[in-house]
């Protein structure tokens, strides 16, 4: 019994095993890889293939596709899926691009072309921003995205695309660029052919005549350029260019186009709507009407501003009027400054008064301007102090002898000194404190008071100059007062024009070779410049572009140079700095190291014993350059006074203290002679906001005349 269901259960293992060779080798025809299952194909033609993907990972269809295609595919990390691809029949490669298109479509992603020949697969939303630029008049078909600019030949953009609107998926884009009429879309390359068909079904020609429309009075150009800019607040802006670019609008739903004719100062006027046309014939003929006595010329005498500058800047005006509207005219407006309008703007330099000509309307938007710029300007007190603060080291070694003897009437002495012009040995012996040295010095950013390394306390540049002065801190190189208009340069210059070789050259001249060597030469400043342009802001808050250089004639050659060398330090920076507020720049350090040896001859040299007759010093000096500059607004004419006021006795004061003799001219003024009284300055000093108005400013000093009319 055992041994038949041992038998039984052999056959039945050879059964199974047979079966399972059988379905092995019935499925060795179809292999799949990636999710990617390729079934035995019908006989492929040339360019044709064959795929099927049941649920393929994305980047392996891509793979799969680059290798059938030929293309290459750049896959933004986020495009991650499956993909479902059912195929019975071959198609060509161009077919399987469109179809693996369409699929990632319905997956979210899309197929952008770049410039260097790969297709980049990213998402829909993105597409939108890395579309291409159709350059064909009709796009060829297919999923990916592209973007298509079409110009509305006779329809207007902005009307088309409320109706296009709903036609394209939620991801694509469409919009209307007024000034060229024309429509941007951004969308599935299928969907912009279909959207041009509908565009050229609707963009059709209306049939209308042309009605011409003459003037008598008015200017054709005005007259166009008036309706359509009225026009343009319903619809959209017109355009009017010269003599054959028409004025479009649409006045509700109605379109108009008016083109204006210089020749014959008419009106070629095209509308689809005869009632529309006679209300244009009835606005028309109010606006052509004859203009009111203008164009008188009149002068304005200005105050404040200079004549020159300011009719450069109202003929810019008229110019930007006229180019704004083109004529033949306008060349001759940039050059003479008459405008369409037939103004005319000169200047009058010596009396510094402007000559104007111009249409009333003209004339008041001028007058208007110039009482704009016409005010008085502020100015600005720069005092500034330049110095150069040393921090000096120095190592002496010597030995300085002395001897005195007497007999009767005579006195001899003999000593060795070193080194010559310093503290003498009599003036240590009489009293050792000659010897005392200053201690270190230590500087830092000025506030209302600055204090010195000895404890004391200074106020104001002027008592700061006075303390580095006396107590030996440090060299001061100027102190400069610079008084200018608001945002206008000031330049102080205390220099040396010093001329530099810059080429040289020798000929050969005559029969007989005569060489004839000249040089080229060019001068330059060297020594302390200044530049300072103040610019006040809101709040009394003062922008300085300021520019500082110190240089000065290195006698020592660096490298051998033959030629002149030059040591320079300089600052070129913009700060802002409140009102009477002090600023400190600086910080360039310059490097000086010098070694001495004084000797007694014969004795010196004498082994051992002549260093006692000797003495060497090494001295290394370093400067810092420092700029402390104070700006201070003036704006009245008691302001100048006071500072006025304040340099007379800077003067009077060295003036005494070098000769305290009295002077028949300088001591003929006092500081308070120089100050007004206050109640004594003119209202337009005062208040220079309120000077401004009315007819006054146009008058000629002293006259009380608004204008002079010819």
């Amino acid at each position: 019994m055992q041994k038949n269901l041992r038998a039984g259960y052999a056959g039945l293992a050879w059964i199974l095993l047979l079966g399972f060779v059988w379905f092995c080798q019935s499925d060795s025809g179809a292999q799949t890889t990636g999710g990617a299952t390729k079934q035995a194909a019908p006989t492929l033609r040339r360019g044709e293939v064959l795929f099927n993907f049941q649920r393929a990972d994305i980047q392996a269809v891509v793979k799969t596709i680059s290798q059938m295609t030929g293309r290459n595919f750049i896959l933004d990390p986020r495009v991650k899926g499956k993909v479902t691809i059912i195929s019975q029949k071959p198609v060509s490669k161009g077919a399987a691009y469109q179809i693996f298109v369409s699929a990632i479509k319905a997956q979210g992603f899309t197929a952008v072309s770049s410039p260097g020949g790969a297709v980049k697969i990213v998402p829909v939303a993105e597409g939108k921003q890395n579309a291409n630029v159709s350059q064909d008049h009709t796009p060829r078909g297919g999923e990916q995205m592209i973007t298509h600019v079409v110009v509305i030949q006779h329809g207007l953009a902005t009307q088309m695309v409320p109706l296009l609107r709903p036609l394209m998926a939620p991801t694509s884009q469409l919009s209307a660029y007024t000034p060229a009429n024309a429509l941007i879309m951004t969308d599935y390359a299928n969907n912009v052919r279909r959207l041009l068909l509908i565009i050229g079904d609707i963009d059709q020609p209306v049939s209308s005549e042309v009605t011409v429309i003459a003037l008598e009075h008015a200017s054709a150009l005005d007259i166009a350029d008036l309706i359509g800019r009225l026009s343009a607040t319903a619809a959209g802006p017109a355009r009017v260019a010269g003599q054959q670019t028409a004025a479009r609008a649409a006045i509700g739903s109605q379109r108009l186009s008016i083109v204006p004719d210089l020749r014959t100062n008419s009106l070629l006027v095209r509308t689809d709507n005869p009632g529309r046309l006679t209300q244009l014939r009835s606005l028309i003929s109010k606006l052509d009407v004859p203009a009111k006595a203008s164009g008188q010329t009149r002068v304005v005498y200005l105050k404040n501003a200079e004549a020159v500058p300011l009719a450069e800047i109202l003929r810019g005006l008229l110019v930007g009027e006229a180019r704004a509207r083109p004529t033949a005219a306008a060349g001759q407006a940039a050059a003479t400054g008459v405008a369409a309008t037939g103004s005319l703007i000169q200047a009058d330099e010596g009396t510094n008064a402007l000559i104007i000509r111009a249409p009333d309307a003209v004339y008041n938007n001028l007058r208007s301007v110039i009482e704009k710029l016409d005010i008085p300007r502020a100015q600005v007190l720069v005092e500034v102090l330049i110095v150069d603060i040393r921090t000096d080291k120095l190592s002496e070694i010597g030995v300085q002898w002395v001897g005195v003897g007497s007999s009767g009437d005579t006195q001899a002495a003999a000593l060795t000194q070193f080194p010559a012009g310093q503290v003498t040995l009599g003036a240590v012996l009489a009293d050792p404190l000659a010897l005392a040295g200053v201690a270190g010095l230590t500087l830092a950013i000025l506030g209302s008071e600055t204090t010195l390394p000895d404890g004391s306390t200074v106020r104001g540049l002027s008592a700061l100059a006075t303390a580095l002065e006396s107590k030996g801190y440090g060299t001061i190189l100027s102190t400069p007062n610079i008084l200018t208009l608001d945002n206008t340069e000031a330049k102080i210059v205390v220099a040396q024009n010093v001329p530099f070789v810059t080429g040289s050259f020798a000929q050969a001249t005559g029969t007989a070779g005569t060489i004839n060597p000249f040089q080229t030469i060019e001068r330059q400043d060297v020594g302390l410049i200044l530049r300072v342009k103040p610019q006040i802001s809101e709040g009394n808050i003062i922008k300085l572009e300021i520019f500082q250089e110190v240089s000065n004639i290195d006698e020592t050659p660096v490298g051998g140079a033959t030629d002149i060398t030059t040591r320079k330090r300089s600052i070129e920076t913009t700060v802002a700095v409140a009102d009477g507020a002090t600023v400190v720049l600086g910080g360039l350090i310059d490097d000086r190291f010098t070694q001495n040896e004084q000797r007694v001859p014969g004795l010196s040299r004498i082994p051992f014993i002549g260093a006692l007759f000797r003495n060497r010093s090494k001295n290394k000096q370093k400067t810092s350059l420092m700029v402390f500059l104070r700006p201070t607004i003036v704006r009245m004419t008691k302001d100048a006074h006071r500072f006025t006021a304040d340099r007379y006795d800077y003067i009077l004061g060295e003036k005494r203290a070098v000769d305290p003799t009295p002077s028949d001219i300088l001591d003929r003024f006092t500081p308070g002679a120089l100050v007004r009284d206050p109640a004594a300055e003119s209202d337009y000093a005062e208040q220079p906001a309120e000077a401004l108005e009315g007819d006054g400013l146009l008058g000629p000093p002293g006259t009380g005349v608004d204008d002079y009319t010819s």
